[in-house]
């Protein structure tokens, strides 16, 4: 058991003291000040339903509010003392919160799921009770390491679903297929499970596929999914290279066969095609089995796993060999064939389809679309794995996430406040006083310097107050908003 109030960084435990005498209020807002992902200017809002429940309400009931007094304050004051040394923090403070027996916070926020364009606050937080002015931004820390990952994935997972969207539209019949176009391939690169799953989460507000099975029962428990009454996310049968290698190279040929009219028989099996030599499947493998591939009732996914995504699917003008420059889809159309959609695009036979998903990236998914439009063929003939390449190589800073206090109270009296470094270049310039978010043509925009009565109008939502979750999003609303 740990102290959720030990959850954050050293510096915060002694800011009690370094506000002014008689602070009252802090007020704070969560905000993502920049973006360093070209043609995204609004960041989708996701997380922090799962902070509140998780963390706010879980966390703090079992593990602070529920343990006997005396043992938390002699806890914590040893972590203290044995951190900073001789110290003058003290526990009276820490001491009245238990004593409370519940956060006396208030936190306002807009829905999530909506996309909220940069500098605009997605939520805001002050204390309710005077003597807890301390605890608005000591929540800083742990805010933040929760809920920048899940709203950068949501964020990067619409963009995917944008781009997809819009060559579906042009090339393919089957434009709702994109539902599972993009797959989400990312949980073993990623930082720890919550971290993998917190990405997940972001990447199923946009798609269905994935692989990532906790992300299925962290929206169950934390966002009001139902897997046995709707499509949270799921997956397909598929190999990895050890199961192919246990085939061995000469039995390669026999393992397809095997997996195709045995192990799977019908349905959806997704086979990783490249251990030793794609080109051999493509030309020689798959041929001899052609006619075992069109008798089943369902699909044999092709896996290439290496090289150039974008050349191996859709063939490099300027490869060595012919099969290398007509690439996996033009491959398999000449030996399944299939059909030319009322577009204009050719779309393989239902039979046989293709997944990429090694070091897929936002650029990389355009281009095997637009080239797969160039050579005549729907952006639907292949599936996208999208992994840890594209949500573990991102940090805070991809939308400058940050929470900072704009105002406060001492002696009853309001100040507002905002920083505005000489030496900066405009990017932590913060807002000033209190904050209201009005939406504008459908637009969030953010209005500062407000007066409270103004402040309690706008959009953003009173969803937590007191120890009390007021609003419970579930998972079908926010993806509607997405």
């Amino acid at each position: 058991m740990i102290n959720p109030l030990l959850y954050t960084d050293g510096y915060k435990v002694d800011h009690r003291r370094q506000y002014p005498d008689n602070t009252t209020l802090v007020y704070s807002n969560w905000t993502p000040r920049k973006s360093r992902i070209e043609g995204v200017n609004e960041v989708v809002f996701f997380g922090l339903q799962y902070f509140i429940k998780k963390y706010v309400i879980q966390e703090f009931t079992q593990n602070f509010f529920q343990q006997p007094k005396e043992q938390i304050l002699k806890k914590y004051a040893s972590r203290i003392n044995n951190y900073l040394g001789e110290n003058k923090v003290g526990i009276e403070h820490i001491g009245a919160l238990h004593d409370l027996g519940f956060l006396p916070i208030v936190i306002k926020a807009l829905p999530e799921g909506v996309s909220v364009p940069i500098r605009v606050p997605m939520f805001t937080m002050y204390n309710t009770l005077p003597e807890f002015f301390w605890l608005t931004n000591y929540f800083e820390t742990l805010l933040s390491t929760t809920i920048w990952m899940p709203c950068n994935s949501a964020t990067i997972a619409r963009q995917y679903r944008k781009i997809l969207d819009a060559y579906a539209e042009e090339t393919s019949s089957i434009p709702e297929f994109v539902d599972w176009q993009g797959h989400d391939f990312s949980m073993r690169g990623m930082a720890g499970l919550e971290a993998a799953v917190l990405s997940a989460t972001g990447h199923l507000l946009s798609f269905t596929g994935t692989d990532t099975i906790p992300a299925i029962d962290f929206l169950e428990e934390y966002y009001n999914a139902n897997a046995n009454e709707e499509l949270v996310g799921g997956s397909v049968a598929a190999t990895e290279h050890s199961v192919m290698c246990m085939g061995t190279n000469n039995g390669e040929q026999e393992t397809f066969k095997r997996l195709i009219t045995e192990v799977y028989p019908n349905g959806i099996v997704s086979i990783v095609s490249d251990t030793w030599d794609l080109w051999k499947v493509l030309t020689e493998y798959l041929p001899n089995l052609k006619e075992e591939v069109l008798q089943r009732d369902g699909k044999v996914v092709i896996r290439p796993d290496s090289g150039d995504p974008v050349d191996i699917i859709c063939g490099n003008p300027k490869g060595k060999t012919d099969v290398e420059q007509k690439g996996v889809i033009q491959l398999l159309w000449e030996v399944f064939g299939g059909a030319i959609n009322e577009k204009g695009f050719k779309e393989l036979d239902p039979h046989i389809g293709a997944i990429y998903g090694d070091s897929i990236t936002i650029e990389r998914a355009t281009q095997i679309c637009e080239r797969l439009k160039q050579n005549g063929f729907a952006s639907t003939n292949v599936v996208l794995g999208i992994g840890s390449f594209t949500y573990q190589y991102n940090t805070r800073d991809t939308f400058g996430f940050a929470m900072k206090a704009t105002y406060g109270e001492v002696n009853g009296e309001g100040r507002a406040i905002y920083k505005d470094p000489i030496t900066d270049d405009g990017t932590k310039k913060s807002a000033k006083g209190l904050l209201k978010v009005v939406k504008e043509n459908g637009t969030y925009q953010l209005i500062d310097e407000v007066s409270w009565e103004e402040e309690q109008k706008g959009e953003l939502r009173e969803v937590f107050r007191d120890g009390k979750l007021f609003i419970n999003d579930s998972l079908k609303e926010i993806r509607k908003r997405v």
